[in-house]
């Protein structure tokens, strides 16, 4: 019999994810902040519960995947969260992008009750999630993702073990750091040339044909060119992991001069965004008004 699962989030990567645990023959229940995103997976199946509290109580294996530290906490701990309806020997999956602390914080939560956890952020853009090709960095232990690994296979492709619980959250953290380094770079060297008279094809071509070439630029660079901010991973999410990797910069007592700068980019752009735009919006900087 298939281990009977739980999906908490259903935003961009959440709902996805959702609808291919569905086709690998998982039940799934399922539970989000607005209620109106569990339409579309309760059409296809899933059992849409009342709170986060009781989707924990049907569960096996809870997959959790939510905007930002404030968002996980209310759905563990606020009220009717989920933390004290898990069933001792069942497995919670946090794939939101939080501090490693506050994945530390939950793993004690979790041990002090007989229930296992891995931090596993994703990554691999709604594309990713929608083709269940997503790719996970993982903290915890290997026999708990040697239990999960079957529902993990069917929204992912890759499982990185990387160590002890935050470690995933760690590398996650970093990782979108570079990525969004590399995109404003992009954008800034694309505004150079453009400000200079060249056409901004001129640049990708090189770039395709040099140690300058990138996959997020093979997917970032036509969204800037045309201008269609669409959010696949949105700038205010982000923003979030920026702020986040400083702040762990911080607590281990290294700058990161790079960071702070991009920071500080960034939140121009989601100041004068007027709508949820990607985060490749960042070329937006130097829109002129």
């Amino acid at each position: 019999m298939k281990t009977r699962v739980g999906l908490i989030g259903l935003g961009l990567m959440g709902a996805p994810m959702g609808a291919n645990l569905l086709k690998a023959g998982f039940p799934l229940t399922v539970w989000n902040r607005t209620a109106e995103k569990s339409e579309k997976l309760a059409a296809q199946g899933a059992s849409v519960a009342k709170s986060p509290q009781e989707v924990a109580s049907q569960v096996e294996v809870l997959l959790t995947i939510v905007s930002d530290p404030p968002a996980l906490e209310e759905v563990l701990w606020g009220k009717h969260g989920a933390l004290p309806a898990l069933k001792k020997g069942s497995v919670l999956i946090d794939s939101s992008t939080v501090s490693p602390a506050l994945a530390r914080r939950v793993s004690k939560a979790c041990a002090d009750q007989s229930v296992d956890f891995l931090d596993a952020p994703v990554t691999g853009g709604t594309w990713g999630a929608e083709k269940g090709e997503l790719v996970f960095m993982i903290g915890g232990k290997k026999e708990v993702l040697a239990r999960v690994e079957p529902v993990l296979q069917a929204v992912g492709k890759r499982f990185f073990l990387l160590g002890p619980n935050g470690a995933g959250q760690t590398v996650k953290l970093a990782m979108n750091l570079i990525l969004a380094l590399e995109v404003q770079a992009l954008a800034e060297g694309l505004e150079l040339v453009t400000s200079s008279g060249v056409e901004p094809t001129k640049l990708i071509e090189v770039l395709q044909s040099s140690m300058g070439r990138a996959p997020v630029l093979d997917v970032k660079a036509p969204v800037i060119l045309k201008r269609d901010f669409t959010p696949s991973f949105p700038l205010r999410l982000m923003h979030k992991d920026i702020r986040l990797a400083i702040e762990l910069a911080k607590e281990n007592g290294i700058e990161l001069p790079a960071g702070k700068a991009a920071y500080q980019a960034y939140s121009a752009v989601k100041t004068a965004a007027k709508s949820d735009v990607d985060y490749a919006a960042i070329a937006s900087y130097w829109k002129k008004n």
